[in-house]
């Protein structure tokens, strides 16, 4: 029997990938809310800490709780995949301190289209039409969501243009998982959240160190430790998910986050979708579905 995840002779993959790259969806999903919730309430660099220092923090415990082997030096695709992983990661959590998170999630969510065409040139994996219709397919429907939202919060420039590099480093940082087959997964998220650690406190000297003051309040801290959680266990599915599968199909699927990111919105009061907005939930969900079922290369 084919294990789970592995390829097939035929070079077809399980369920297994997809699998937890639905999970970590969820997890991120919940993170991005968790992050939401600060918003107001502190400074941008105290959310990505939590999201890049207790993240370190649990997958370090974890690692040595396991026994899983740690490496810090090598392999250099290690290193491609934790820098690109921590520019991404500021990116996008300045980008949140600006825009409506609806519209950092639309922009971000273009990575499909970064991997289907990196993986091409950096792993000599030629994508099919199909996953090329289904990348355009899911960020279409994630531009759908975006207009049903509504627009008038002021998108300026920067913002944008670095949402839109967290997309592209997101994309570089996924490839470079699928080249660490080798490594703990544990490994692999303990030296991403260390080195995204050391990024987010070199973010710290521009512009002067952030306020601290929020951190007495109790329910803040509840809000970033929930950051941390959810970034370390999703970080966990995400890393399985891309060293098992082939990341142009599996990346397809992480456009489910913003349906699981809408579904959480609506939990916590937001208001209720229109036409265009439920158009785009099928339109992301349509390519989901197919990676996950079809049976093309």
């Amino acid at each position: 029997m084919q294990p789970e995840g592995e390829s097939n002779p035929d070079g077809k993959v399980g369920f297994a990938p997809y699998v937890w790259m639905l999970c970590g969806c969820f997890l991120f999903a919940w993170m991005g809310e968790f992050a939401n919730q600060l918003r107001p309430l502190c400074d941008w660099r105290l959310v990505a800490l939590a999201r890049a220092g207790l993240a370190f923090v649990f997958a370090l415990s974890l690692a040595v709780a396991t026994r899983a082997p740690l490496t810090f030096t090598d392999p250099p695709v290690l290193w491609m995949r934790s820098v690109a992983g921590s520019l991404s990661l500021l990116c996008t959590f300045y980008a949140l301190s600006l825009l409506r998170t609806s519209e950092v999630l639309t922009l971000t969510n273009t990575f499909p289209i970064w991997v289907a065409l990196l993986s091409w040139p950096l792993l000599r994996q030629r994508p099919t039409l199909a996953v090329w219709a289904a990348a355009v397919c899911g960020v279409g429907g994630v531009a759908l969501i975006q207009s049903g939202a509504g627009s008038g919060s002021g998108m300026t420039a920067l913002p944008v243009t670095l949402a839109l590099v967290a997309a592209l480093t997101s994309s570089v940082a996924m490839l470079g998982l699928n080249q660490l087959k080798g490594l703990h997964p544990w490994a692999v998220v303990t030296h991403f959240s260390g080195v995204a650690t050391v990024f987010v406190l070199g973010a710290w000297l521009v512009g002067g160190a952030p306020d601290l003051t929020p951190l007495a309040s109790g329910w803040v801290v509840v809000l970033l430790v929930g950051v941390g959680i959810s970034a370390t266990l999703g970080q966990m599915c995400l890393t399985l998910a891309f060293t098992l599968g082939q990341p142009s199909r599996v990346s397809v699927v992480g456009l489910a986050q913003i349906v699981f990111a809408m579904g959480l919105d609506l939990s916590f009061g937001g208001e209720m979708f229109g036409a265009w907005t439920l158009a785009g939930i099928g339109l992301v969900m349509l390519p989901t579905a197919w990676v996950m079922t079809s049976r093309e290369g």
